[in-house]
């Protein structure tokens, strides 16, 4: 009798660039204005002094971190043309040192010298599928998404904002800067440890210690800010 074989499934998580996007900007989002807040808690009277601040803190942040998602994705972008002509400019001029490179590829992977010479030989027929070989396999550089500059500016910048609104929500529905401190301190240690949780069981890593260490970096830059602010007013 014949056995059913369940074929293999093998999985792996691979971090999409949206979900990269959201982890920076919400990281950032969460932790920059909770410890401006709580700064601010120790040293104004004033509710309104500390949303203000904080609203404009969270928009000049997402602009900036908006534009370093921009600048970053443009970069790649350039820098993987810029390698690609350089490969071109080689596979025309030297192409017989390109070649011997394709085999240094294969040999590191134990294949047989006459499978390399017939791999180069047939790599050599098409000039585009030769020069993307050697941008994939020689230098390790994948082709980025044109569009990716725009949509990490988005992201990125959108992240920030949902990161940033979460400890200062605390402030809208209190009277006094104190009691929007400790609303919006469990507010946000809520939000950063599930966050924390959730980004780094996403990765594959230990989830409890990753929500852990996010919500303590939250709280140190927090408790810092606070201090800080208390001491000099």
């Amino acid at each position: 009798m014949m056995q059913h074989v369940h074929p293999h499934e093998e999985k792996h998580f691979t971090s999409s660039d949206l979900i990269k996007d959201i982890v920076i900007g919400m990281a950032d989002g969460l932790t920059v204005p909770f410890a401006l807040a709580a700064g601010l808690s120790g040293a104004v009277s004033s509710n309104g002094i500390i949303i203000t601040a904080g609203m404009a803190e969270v928009v000049a942040g997402s602009i900036a971190m908006g534009l370093g998602g921009y600048l970053a994705g443009r970069t790649d972008v350039e820098h993987y043309e810029s390698e690609k002509r350089r490969e071109a400019t080689e596979v025309e001029v030297v192409p017989e040192r390109e070649k011997q490179e394709i085999r240094d590829l294969l040999a590191e992977y134990g294949i047989s010298r006459g499978v390399q010479d017939e791999v180069a030989t047939e790599l050599s027929r098409n000039k585009r599928h030769w020069v993307d070989f050697m941008m994939k396999f020689e230098l390790g550089m994948e082709k980025p998404d044109p569009q990716r500059a725009r949509k990490s500016a988005f992201n990125i910048g959108a992240s920030y904002v949902a990161g940033g609104l979460v400890p200062l929500s605390a402030y809208f529905f209190t009277d006094t800067p104190q009691q929007g401190l400790f609303y919006s301190s469990i507010i946000t240690v809520s939000f950063l440890f599930i966050f924390g949780y959730v980004k780094t069981r996403l990765t594959g890593d230990k989830p409890w210690l990753g929500a852990l260490k996010t919500t303590l970096i939250g709280v140190l830059a927090a408790s810092a800010a606070f201090v800080i602010a208390k001491w000099i007013s």
